[in-house]
């Protein structure tokens, strides 16, 4: 995984999205000026994809530049399961990812760093019990659960940083590439994030 962290680069970074993912970086900087803990809630419509990538990779570059108190969570609008192309595109990646269950919405842990606790991940929506039920910036991952969203209730920001759906690609000779180039941009946009908070 340090491999691929050592090729991102913030000139990667479009300005467009670089105005996009601002607002999110003045939060985190604002709340760590104030010594306060970073609560973010990444929000997807079906918590599969997009978001729990999101959540994995904040978390992982909050570690990465030392950023502290940071808490990463996901949600959707509604509950299905974390998409198993996803773990496997982590594991790729050089994540170590557990699968603690079997049911219709499994359980994994999954881990960026040897001495950091695993992040739990599961499809839920986002205000389960196991989500923070306020003190939280949601980062609205996908077009659809903006429009479902238009209240998060808790959140004291909302932040719409899409990204593109890799389902498009499910069952295609494309898959493979397209779920490692989203978790890609996904990854170096974080890096971008934390990596510009002081």
């Amino acid at each position: 995984m340090i491999n691929i962290i050592s090729k991102f680069s913030f000139n990667n970074i479009s300005n467009e999205r670089k105005e996009i993912l601002q607002p999110l970086i003045d939060y985190i900087q604002a709340k760590k000026d104030q010594n306060e803990t970073i609560r973010l809630n990444f929000i997807c419509t079906h918590n599969s994809r997009r978001s729990h990538l999101s959540q994995i990779w904040a978390a992982t570059m909050a570690y990465h530049f030392q950023v502290k108190n940071v808490f990463c969570y996901s949600g959707g609008t509604e509950a299905t399961a974390m998409f198993p192309k996803v773990a496997e595109t982590l594991t790729k990646q050089g994540f170590d990812v557990l699968k603690l269950s079997e049911n219709q919405n499994p359980v994994y842990a999954i881990k960026y760093a040897e001495d950091e606790q695993p992040i739990i991940c599961f499809s839920k929506v986002y205000n389960d019990k196991f989500n923070p039920e306020s003190h939280f910036g949601a980062v609205v991952t996908c077009n659809s659960a903006d429009e479902n969203c238009p209240v998060v209730f808790g959140a004291e920001r909302r932040f719409p940083i899409k990204y593109n759906d890799p389902k498009a690609f499910d069952g295609t000779e494309l898959m493979d590439a397209k779920y490692a180039e989203r978790s890609l941009e996904i990854g170096e946009e974080m890096f971008y994030v934390f990596g510009s908070v002081r």
